[in-house]
């Protein structure tokens, strides 16, 4: 059986393959491959000009030609590794074995071929390639992702900066806000939790089986081996890794940082979650419309129906790529002493946790996009809600002494219907200035949104 969307074990690489070819590339077992090649060439090269007298600097041609190894790095790389995988039953030394065979009629790269993972134990690469998968992905996809949906985010609460809209708390009426202080809470949180993805420091180690440079030092013992080390992995790249450096480790990374990332991600997936059930519940009131799209049905039997789809799928796809992270943050940073695999296998699924959190990011895009004001349902509503205007008016008359302020407008308000008659009635009894009389009559629940506005448009 070839693999095609209608087969595939996963909708990531099925149903919603289209929505992730950006993701794929990097996360990958190809992208993993191709980090594998990136970190064992970037070693081998800073061996050669670490000043051994049995490994001289190489060439500027053979230079650019390991360079060429992992740039035009490619599917057909991937799969002979695989099969090359097939015979040695371990993926980090079928890559060796590739690399070493594309040194064939290149001397000079030939007779240094016994440099290739020279001191290196398996986690030296995965580490480091792990880590610089996160990287590429932070970088082009999961920062641009979000920082659309900030954007639109950030637009629709300037845009309905000024919109007021009834609030409601435990599900009732509550005091009047604006539409745009509504989505602008959500723009803050999400910045923050934007700061926490893009502030985790990328770490790497490259220390042998046991974290303490034993083979390094067993070849070269006067050599200083941790700041070499370090060297390969802060180095920019190409030349190194451009990561940070860990320098106490068993023989994986503690992998502390993956958890600290994938919490910083989860975090937003939970914001996101609770914005995709607000907007939920104002499609669902009316208060927002959803712009048609032609040939479309929202119900196999009842045709008037068009269903907030992208904040429900949203939702789903949130939840999964928590579950995800969750496992991921809590499992990773545990190893029975110096190593165990049960990292390695969980390791594997770091795109299918991103996969399902950017495919939820674009979701949410799409279902914002799509999103239209209804004036006249948010009007009808505050309308209908005078008795929020019983918290502005026992505010005052609690600022002018007027005793229990509280309990006469509960007894207007509570469980009842009010009317602006009614409360214009209780505003013209009371012993107030006339000035603050006057400022309260011409209150509407409309009006009454404090500063939300400004709020709003300063987001």
């Amino acid at each position: 059986m070839s693999l095609n969307n209608v087969n595939a074990l996963s909708p990531l690489d099925g149903r919603y393959a289209s929505k992730l070819e950006d993701l794929r590339p990097l996360m990958s077992e190809q992208g993993y491959m191709h980090r594998r090649v990136q970190v064992e060439v970037a070693w081998f090269v800073a061996l050669s000009d670490a000043g051994f007298a049995e490994f001289k600097p190489l060439s500027s041609g053979a230079r650019s030609y390991l360079q060429g190894l992992v740039s035009h790095f490619s599917e057909a790389d991937a799969l002979a590794i695989k099969a090359i995988e097939k015979i040695t039953n371990h993926d980090v030394k079928a890559v060796e074995y590739w690399i070493k065979s594309k040194f064939e009629a290149r001397p000079e790269l030939q007779s240094a071929a016994e440099f290739v993972h020279f001191a290196c134990t398996s986690e030296d690469i995965n580490n480091t390639s792990h880590a610089l998968q996160l990287k590429s992905s932070r970088e082009q996809v999961l920062l641009p992702a979000l920082d659309s949906v900030i954007a639109t985010l950030r637009s629709m609460a300037h845009q309905h900066a000024a919109v007021s809209m009834l609030s409601r708390t435990h599900g009732q009426t509550a005091s009047p806000t604006t539409v745009g202080k509504e989505i602008g809470n959500v723009v803050m949180r999400l910045a923050q939790a934007r700061q926490k993805i893009a502030g985790v420091e990328l770490m790497g180690k490259m220390n042998g089986a046991v974290g303490n440079y034993n083979a390094h030092l067993a070849a070269w013992p006067e050599f200083d081996w941790e700041a070499f080390s370090r060297r390969v992995i802060e180095a920019p790249e190409p030349q190194g890794l451009g990561l940070n450096f860990q320098p106490y480790s068993i023989q994986i990374e503690p992998h502390d940082y993956m958890a600290e990332l994938f919490d910083a991600v989860a975090r937003s997936n939970t914001i996101l979650i609770d914005l995709s059930r607000d907007i939920w519940g104002y499609v669902s009131l009316g208060y927002f419309k959803q712009r048609l799209k032609e040939g479309e049905i929202g119900s196999s039997t009842m045709p008037h129906k068009v269903n907030p789809i992208d904040f429900e799928n949203a939702e789903g796809n949130l939840g999964l790529a928590n579950a995800l992270l969750k496992h991921l943050s809590e499992k990773l940073p545990i190893s029975r002493w110096q190593r165990d695999l049960t990292d390695s296998t969980v390791l594997r699924n770091i795109g299918v946790a991103f996969g399902y959190t950017v495919l939820a990011w674009r979701s949410l895009s799409v279902g914002l996009g799509k999103l239209e004001l209804n004036q006249e349902a948010l009007d009808e509503d505050l309308n209908a809600a005078w008795e929020v205007l019983a918290e502005p008016i026992q505010t005052v008359m609690r600022r002018y002494g007027v005793q229990g302020a509280y309990e006469q407008l509960k007894e207007v308000t509570r469980g009842k219907t009010v009317t602006p008659e009614a409360l214009h009635g209780l505003i013209r009894s009371l012993d107030i200035p006339e000035a603050e009389k006057a400022r309260l009559l011409a209150m509407t629940p409309s009006s009454y949104v404090g500063k939300a506005v400004e709020l709003a448009r300063r987001v």
